[in-house]
């Protein structure tokens, strides 16, 4: 007899299916759990509470998960309460309150509610909600005009003490410059006397060497030597430019070709009578020979005698000489000038050079560059930024401009079927631009559910219709700091350049986020490199916070 095995390998899943099936019926009679859900109130006004409970019976085994978050849409959780336990045999029963709002008027459906039980999922029913309007008896209520604008004053800008600072810090350099170079210092007494002329320096010099203590102590060595200087040092200034290096014989031989060469007329007894002192004075100093006391004070006479003697002999100097004289006091004065300049350039350019060291080791080389030369994103960075609400439902956002609103044009036959409203600063083409938009789609319009990643899509074309080209993308959910959730889309691409054909690097970004029958749109653009810029669009992005449709309605009512 032939049997067909595959007929009976068949028969034997399906009994097994089935006798799995139902163990899981069976089990789930055993480990039942009962899930119901209730309002305090079908009916309220705009913004009066309903308390939402749900009450779970099961098993102390089971770990229960109540739905949390904004799952109650188009009503606002306005409180989540604790859970209430109590025990019953071995049973629990959980009590688990929402506090429920709205703020428009129409009737409203609370959604079915998902309640996981152990590895099983329960929903509860979904309950209608009638949200009256309140009426207003303007014959009581008095209506009243809209409120002026008003100024908000800026936060005090710190300029005046920084521009203080650099005046005091200038006024100090200033001062140390002319204090210490320009300033015409008091002349010491040696200084005083070079300054003199040559005549009346030979004079002062004999009237120190009588206040000499030289003759008192027997000096004579050092008296003479003071004395012939004295002379000596005349005669090289005024007649003879190598007095002080030539011998005696050297000096006197001179002076006697200087005399019978018409140059100086002096009388040869003067000329002896110099010969004769310098010659003694060279057996004082060199032979140590020691002259009586008055011997030495007659020559001091005599010195000074010969000096007078030799002024008179000189000639008086012709209106050439004072000319060159005259050129040449001015040329000392112009080197003298000079110098003074050299080493104030040299001392502000060494301070400049210091300062930018300084200054560029603690904050950056690039930072302090672009404070000097100037940045236009440092200046927008570390200016007066704006906080400030834009469109409806409103996008609240810090800027370093206000935003301004902008008319794009839109097909008439676009018009009829949403809203939009565009606030803007900057375009793609300039360094850093900033565009904000909201779209309210009218209700027939919004019928499906709207997909951010095909928004951002449409927003990536609407990028490329401006130019943009290269544009490399990556998405990410995005969440604002009062946790409104959206798409995150970012990327490098090719900005143009304005009037040309040419392109610069750069990088975007662009958020989107999603109400009833809203979308809203931030999109950034800046040059790629630009830390400033950079800096500026994440001080944006981290300042984004979305109010709710709702919450922005009663906000204007209340006003």
């Amino acid at each position: 007899m032939n049997y067909d095995f595959r007929f009976l390998n068949d028969k034997i899943k399906h009994t097994r299916v089935l006798a799995m099936s139902l163990l899981f019926v069976l089990f789930s009679f055993l480990s039942h759990a009962q899930v119901t859900s209730s309002i305090d109130s079908t009916s309220i006004k705009i913004g009066e509470q309903i308390t939402y409970k749900v009450q779970v019976e099961t098993d102390t085994t089971n770990v229960v998960v109540f739905p949390e978050g904004q799952s109650f849409l188009p009503l606002e959780v306005i409180e989540s309460y604790a859970i209430d336990t109590t025990k019953e045999d071995a049973k629990y029963k959980l009590i688990k309150k929402y506090g429920l709002t709205q703020f428009d008027s129409g009737a409203f459906t609370i959604p079915r509610q998902k309640i996981v039980i152990g590895t099983k999922v329960f929903h509860t029913d979904s309950l209608q909600v009638q949200v009256k309007n309140i009426v207003v008896d303007t014959t009581k209520q008095g209506l009243y005009d809209i409120k002026p604008i008003i100024e908000v004053d800026k936060t005090p800008s710190k300029w005046f003490q920084y521009v203080l600072l650099t005046l005091l810090v200038l006024s100090l350099i200033g001062f140390l410059l002319y204090w210490f170079i320009w300033r015409k210092k008091p002349l010491t007494k040696e200084e005083k006397i070079a300054l003199l002329p040559p005549y009346d320096r030979a004079k002062l010099a004999l009237k120190t060497l009588d206040e000499s203590s030289y003759l008192e102590n027997a000096e004579l060595k050092d008296y003479y030597s003071e004395l012939t200087f004295i002379i000596r040092k005349y005669l090289d200034e005024k007649v003879y430019d190598r007095a002080l290096e030539s011998t005696t014989d050297e000096l006197i031989d001179r002076l006697n070709i200087l005399k019978d060469a018409n140059q100086i007329d002096i009388s040869k007894d003067d000329i002896k009578n110099i010969e004769t002192i310098l010659k003694r004075a060279d057996l004082v100093k060199f032979a140590k020979s020691a002259p009586d006391i008055e011997l030495a004070k007659l020559d001091r006479n005599t010195i000074d005698v010969e000096i007078d003697q030799v002024k008179e002999a000189l000639p008086e100097p012709t209106e050439e000489e004072k000319a060159l004289d005259q050129k040449y006091q001015e040329e000392k004065e112009r080197k003298q000038k000079r110098k003074k300049t050299i080493i104030t350039i040299f001392v502000v350019v060494g301070l400049c050079i210091a300062t930018f060291i300084g200054f560029g080791l603690k904050y950056g080389f690039g930072y302090v560059k672009d404070t000097i030369i100037g940045h236009e994103s440092k200046e927008l960075l570390e200016g007066n930024w704006v906080t400030s609400d834009y469109g409806f439902p409103p996008i609240t956002i810090s800027t370093p401009k206000v935003l301004k609103r902008a008319n794009p044009p839109i097909p008439e036959e676009i018009k009829a079927k949403l809203q939009m409203t565009v606030f803007s600063f900057g375009n793609v083409s300039e360094p850093l631009s900033v565009t904000l938009s909201t779209l309210k789609l009218n209700q027939q319009e919004s019928q499906e559910k709207i997909d951010l990643n095909q928004t951002s899509e449409q927003a990536i074309k609407q990028l490329e219709k401006q130019g943009v080209t290269n544009m490399l993308v990556t998405k990410e959910k995005f969440v604002t700091p009062n946790n409104a959730e959206g798409l995150k889309t970012q990327g490098t691409a090719s900005l143009p350049v304005a009037n040309t054909n040419n392109f610069y690097d750069g990088e975007y970004i662009l958020l989107h986020f999603t109400a009833e029958n809203v979308i809203q749109e931030i999109a950034i653009t800046y040059r790629k490199g630009d830390v400033y810029a950079k800096e500026i669009a994440d001080r944006i992005i981290n300042s984004v916070e979305l109010v709710k449709e709702e919450k922005a309605k009663k906000e204007q009512e209340e006003k």
